[in-house]
């Protein structure tokens, strides 16, 4: 018998984005924004989008409200943690655990997850993926500030380059 999530006409992608991580990485290396229209036309041209996730900091700003606004536009559901000064002055704001814990739930849903962020941290949730779940990881990122372990363990890693940027 099949797994039910193989019986689409096309594959069912969950997309999971560290906004955080996507906005600095763009920004440093290209001095633009990560484009999250041609992004999602990328992929929905590729996949039904089961589950479209986009983690972020909410600072209270409104700069901020609206570009979650965009987001919610285009089709993600926007997930938002506070974003915490601490006293030493250093800033704590990362959704690793909840977009593990997403990745997880939703990998019994879809047929590729595919992940937006350059951070090493998730290669072990990728290789957890992979062997559990028999799920294709598909990952975004700028190739200079993605950590090569992500790279090497993904199934495929699609570079952010110009035809996924704003330029001011």
């Amino acid at each position: 018998m099949s797994h039910p999530k193989t019986n689409q006409s096309r594959p069912r992608a969950a997309i999971l984005v560290d906004v955080q991580n996507i906005y600095y990485t763009t920004r440093e290396q290209y001095r633009a924004n990560f484009d999250y229209n041609a992004f999602w036309a990328e992929a929905a041209s590729q996949y039904d989008i089961t589950y479209a996730y986009a983690y972020a900091i909410h600072k209270g700003d409104e700069k901020q409200r609206q570009f979650q606004n965009i987001l919610r536009g285009i089709g993600f559901e926007v997930k938002l943690k506070p974003f915490i000064q601490r006293s030493d002055g250093s800033a704590k704001g990362d959704w690793d655990v909840g977009i593990t814990i997403d990745a997880i739930q939703c990998a019994k849903d879809v047929d590729k997850i595919i992940l937006l962020s350059g951070d090493g941290d998730f290669s072990l949730l990728i290789e957890h993926l992979q062997d559990e779940h028999s799920i294709e990881v598909e990952v975004y990122g700028v190739p200079n500030l993605t950590a090569t372990s992500l790279i090497s363990q993904c199934d495929r890693f699609r570079e952010i380059e110009d035809t996924l940027l704003l330029r001011r």
